[in-house]
C-alpha cells in the first residue's frame, strides 16, 4: 500500500522535460510510482487531489550557512517554507567543527568569528547550540535525526587551521608537520561525511577580533595539498571564495582556483557571480577560471542569484557599508563619535570619493544614496519617512543625498533601517542574466541563508524566481526554471536519487499553485534565541513540502515532523566527474 498518493498534478519532474499531468505515489520515503492520471491501482493511506497545482522536486540550495541555526530551528526557515528540501552548509571556510578538546576557548573564538563574518547573532550562537562536539563527525551526529531538511556540510579551512595551529592560525604559516595534521583532520572529517573542503581568501572576511580569518593566511601550496586530499574521498567537492569573487578575478586567483580543482579532480564552486549590464565585461572575466579549469582537468562553477536579494543597511551596525574601502574606520567608532564624523562635510566627501573610486569594486553600487529607501525609523523627527526615497527627501530639504541620509540616521542614533535600491534592475541586466544562467558552468543559488540574518533575506529566491518565470519577466520556461533549482545542483553535488521526481528517488517534493507562487516582502522578526532579530519572508502559493516522503510544510506552516537527514559524502553523494 502507498503511504500517500498525489493525483492529477501538473508534474514538472526536474529533468527539463515538458510538464505533464500525472499521479505520484509515495512509499517508505521514496517515489514508488509515477503514472498517468487515474491509472494507479494500488491503494493509499491518504490521497490528495492536486488538480491545477504543480508538483516539482524539492529545491536544492547550494550555498547556505545553516550550520548553527539548525540546532534551534530544525526547519531551516524560511528556506523550507519556500520549497528548499536540501541545503549545503559549511561554506566560505567557516564551520563549527572540528574543535580542539585541549582548547575550550576555541568555541568562543568560533562563535565570535561567525557573529562577525557571517552576521549571526552572538546570543543565538551562545544559547541556541549545544557546543558539545569536538570532531566533525560528532557535529554531524548532533544534527542527525533532529532536522526537517536534508543537510550536507563542507568542512571549513578556518576550523582545520585553528584546531592544529591554535591562535597562530591567524597570521601564521603551518610547519610541514602541522600541514600533515590538517590534512589528516580533513580526511577524518570526510570519512565522517563532510562533503569536502571550503575556504576563503576574501579581503572582507575578518574574525571577531577584526583580524583576517585563518584561511586568508594560507599560501597556494597549502590549499593545493588540502585539495589533493579531497580527491581521495568519494563524493566530495571544493568551495572557495577569493577577493575577486566580489568583482573580477586577478590572474593569480584564477591560477589558484584552477590548480585546486585540477589537484582534487573535483568540481569547485564559488559565490557569487554578479551580473550587471553596466559592467558587461565582468561576466566573461569571471568565467575565465571555468574555461581554463576544463582544459586542466578540473571544473569551476559560478553560483549566481536569479533575483535581486532584499538587503538592508544601517550606519549603526556592521553591514556591507563597512566593507567600502576607508569606511570601516569611521563606521567602527562609538556612536556619538561616529555621528560627529559623519556630520563633518570633509569626512563625508572623502567617504564618497572612496566609495565611488575603482578600489571600491562591486561596493560602488552602494554609494548611490539618492536611490535608498528609508525603512524603520525610531524618532519623532523621522515620522512619515518610512518608505520614502532619499532623493525626494533631499530635494525637499535642499541637501545632498548622503548628507540627508546621515541626518535622518543621526536622528535615530544610527538605528535607521536603509534599503538600497539596486541599479542593475534594468531590462539589459535581466537579459544578460537569462543568457548567463544557461552557461554550463553557472548554477543558480548563493542565498547565504542562515547568515547575515538581520541584513539580507536570500532564502526565498526559489519562489520569487518561479513567480517571475510564470507571471513576471518570463525569462525562462517553468520546466527549465525548476531544473535549475533541482536537478542542476543535485548533479553538481552528486546527490544520490535526489533532484528529480522519478520512481525510486527520495520523495523530496514541492506542490505549489502556479497562479500564486511567490515570496512575500522581507520583514524583521525577533524569533532567534535571546529574541535576536532576523529578516523573514512568507512563502505564497506553496501548498505542501515533503522531505523523504513526510510532509513538513502545509500552506506556509511547519507540521512539526523532522524527517530530514544529514547527507554524508560517499553514502549520500557520488563522485562527480570534472570532464
Amino acid at each position: 500500500m502507498l503511504d500517500h498518493l498525489i493525483t492529477r498534478a501538473t508534474l514538472v519532474d526536474g529533468t527539463g522535460a515538458p510538464a505533464r499531468t500525472a499521479d505520484v505515489g509515495i512509499r517508505d520515503g521514496r517515489v514508488a510510482v509515477v503514472a498517468g492520471p487515474g491509472t494507479v491501482t494500488e491503494g493509499a493511506r491518504t490521497t490528495e487531489d492536486a488538480t491545477g497545482l504543480v508538483l516539482a522536486p524539492g529545491f536544492v540550495d547550494p550555498h547556505t550557512h545553516y550550520d548553527a541555526q539548525l540546532f534551534w530551528d530544525p526547519y531551516a526557515t524560511p528556506s523550507l517554507n519556500h520549497g528548499v528540501t536540501t541545503v549545503a552548509g559549511g561554506n566560505c571556510g567557516f564551520t563549527l567543527a572540528p574543535l580542539n578538546p585541549d582548547r575550550p576557548e576555541d568555541a568562543d573564538y568560533t562563535r565570535r568569528m561567525m557573529s562577525k563574518v557571517e552576521g549571526m547573532s552572538l546570543v543565538a550562537l551562545e544559547e541556541g547550540a549545544p557546543w558539545d562536539w569536538h570532531t566533525f563527525g560528532e557535529y554531524l551526529d548532533a544534527l542527525d535525526g533532529r532536522i526537517a531538511v536534508n543537510a550536507g556540510f563542507m568542512v571549513g579551512h578556518c576550523a582545520l587551521r585553528r584546531h592544529v595551529m591554535g591562535p597562530a592560525a591567524t597570521g601564521g604559516r603551518p610547519t610541514g608537520e602541522q600541514l600533515r595534521q590538517m590534512t589528516a583532520l580533513l580526511r577524518d572529517a570526510m570519512d565522517a561525511g563532510a562533503w569536502g573542503l571550503s575556504t576563503t581568501q576574501s579581503s572582507t572576511h575578518t574574525d571577531g577580533d577584526g583580524d583576517p580569518v585563518a584561511s586568508r593566511h594560507a599560501e597556494p601550496a597549502e590549499l593545493v595539498a588540502l585539495s589533493r586530499a579531497v580527491g581521495e574521498h568519494e563524493g566530495t567537492q571544493l568551495e572557495a571564495i577569493v577577493a575577486g569573487c566580489l568583482d573580477r578575478f586577478a590572474d593569480e586567483e584564477i591560477d589558484l582556483l584552477v590548480e585546486m580543482s585540477a589537484a582534487a579532480g573535483r568540481p569547485l564552486n564559488w559565490n557569487v557571480l554578479t551580473v550587471d549590464a553596466a559592467v558587461p565585461e565582468r561576466v566573461p572575466r569571471q568565467l575565465v577560471p571555468s574555461e581554463r579549469a576544463r582544459r586542466a582537468g578540473g571544473r569551476i562553477v559560478a553560483l549566481t542569484m536569479p533575483i535581486l536579494t532584499p538587503m538592508n543597511m544601517s550606519l549603526g551596525t556592521f553591514c556591507a557599508l563597512n566593507l567600502i574601502p576607508g569606511w570601516g574606520a569611521v563606521l567602527g567608532l562609538p556612536v556619538p563619535e561616529r555621528i560627529a564624523e559623519l556630520r563633518d562635510p570633509d569626512v563625508r566627501a572623502e567617504m564618497l570619493r572612496r566609495a565611488r573610486s575603482p578600489e571600491a569594486g562591486v561596493f560602488r553600487r552602494l554609494a548611490d544614496f539618492d536611490r535608498y529607501v528609508i525603512g524603520d525609523t525610531y524618532s519623532a523627527a523621522n515620522d512619515g519617512l518610512t518608505g520614502r526615497v532619499v532623493a525626494d527627501i533631499a530635494a525637499e530639504r535642499g541637501e545632498g543625498a548622503f548628507q540627508c541620509l546621515v541626518e535622518i540616521c543621526a536622528n535615530d542614533s544610527l538605528r535607521t533601517v536603509l534599503w538600497p535600491m539596486p541599479a542593475d534592475n534594468d531590462p539589459a541586466s535581466w537579459a544578460l542574466r537569462a543568457e548567463t544562467w544557461r552557461h554550463e558552468d553557472v548554477l543558480l543559488g548563493g542565498s547565504d541563508a542562515g547568515a547575515h540574518l538581520d541584513r539580507m533575506c536570500g532564502a526565498p529566491y526559489t519562489t520569487r524566481f518561479l513567480g517571475d518565470c510564470l507571471r513576471g519577466r518570463k525569462l525562462v520556461p517553468l520546466e527549465e526554471a525548476v531544473r535549475m533549482l533541482t536537478d542542476d545542483p543535485a548533479r553538481l553535488f552528486g546527490l544520490r536519487e535526489r533532484g528529480r521526481v522519478a520512481e525510486g528517488h527520495h520523495a523530496d517534493l514541492v506542490l505549489f499553485d502556479p497562479e500564486r507562487i511567490d515570496a512575500g516582502p522581507a520583514t524583521l522578526v525577533h524569533d532567534l534565541p535571546g529574541e535576536s532579530p532576523r529578516l523573514d519572508s512568507r512563502a505564497e502559493g506553496v501548498v505542501s513540502v515533503r522531505v523523504n516522503g513526510v510532509e513538513v510544510i502545509r500552506e506556509d506552516r511547519v507540521t512539526g515532523a523532522l524527517p530530514g537527514r544529514v547527507l554524508r559524502s560517499g553514502r549520500d553523494t557520488r563522485t562527480v566527474s570534472t570532464k
